[in-house]
């Protein structure tokens, strides 16, 4: 491990790890991977806001994004896009998971639910 990532840690699921243990189950609108311990969640743009709270409450400052496409990093320390080595796979949570996600528990008028 270097510099607060761990190359060899692999995420913690397909979806945000607290959405997907409450009750109910949560939602979320875009997904966020830990780059140190690999804890999956989701971003500030979903109710939950559950990736910010885990850098809050462990003080891993790096995340990637964990969608389809996209390998950017973003370090909540100093609140800027970063750069970083190729993480464990699996890279993105599963294709067929949409986003918003996931399927059957995004309700009809999300939009009205998602932070500003």
């Amino acid at each position: 491990m270097t510099d607060g990532i761990d190359v060899d840690v692999p995420p913690s699921g397909p979806g945000c790890a607290e959405c997907e243990s409450a009750e109910p189950g949560g939602w979320w609108f875009h997904l966020r991977r830990c780059a140190q311990c690999g804890h999956v969640g989701c971003c500030d743009s979903s109710p939950g806001r559950h990736a910010t709270a885990h850098w809050q409450e462990t003080g891993h400052r790096y995340v990637q994004s964990y969608e389809p496409g996209e390998d950017w990093f973003y370090d909540y320390q100093d609140e800027t896009l970063a750069t970083g080595p190729e993480l464990a796979p699996p890279h993105e949570h599963p294709a067929d998971q949409p986003a918003p996600g996931p399927a059957g528990r995004v309700p009809p008028d999300w939009m009205a639910h998602v932070p500003r």
